[in-house]
């Protein structure tokens, strides 16, 4: 099922802040992301329901499994194109930016040709 940018980019979120913190909850991902707080719950209430993260009763948020498999897509692809981009010479800022837009809409086949080429 394909889902939306927004719902990858919130996953993507998650996964980061959960490498770097034991606990994430909305008010981190408000924080990181720079939106409001109803924006962000109704967010969290969508992945929810559509089985991509769980909320436990004390705000603490996890990724399940379907939800994981798409935030560690989106950020493999997020990474490798910001690392491509910055070895040809885009600055790390806009190569970031770029990125982010790139992950979402760029095919796996052109993904992996340009994973095969960044690695070697």
């Amino acid at each position: 099922m394909k889902i939306q940018e927004s719902a990858e980019n919130y996953l993507e979120v998650i996964l980061i802040l959960q490498k770097q913190k034991e606990k994430v909850r909305a008010i981190d991902i408000v924080n990181e992301l720079g939106y409001s707080k109803p924006s962000v719950s109704v967010a969290m209430k969508n992945l929810r329901e559509h089985g991509y993260i769980q909320v436990e009763a004390d705000g603490n948020i996890f990724l399940l499994t379907k939800g994981r498999e798409i935030a560690e897509r989106i950020y493999e692809r997020h990474t490798c194109l910001t690392n491509w981009l910055c070895r040809i010479g885009v600055d790390p800022q806009i190569a970031a930016d770029d990125a982010c837009r790139m992950e979402h809409v760029i095919s796996s086949e052109t993904f992996e040709a340009i994973k095969a080429y960044v690695e070697h």
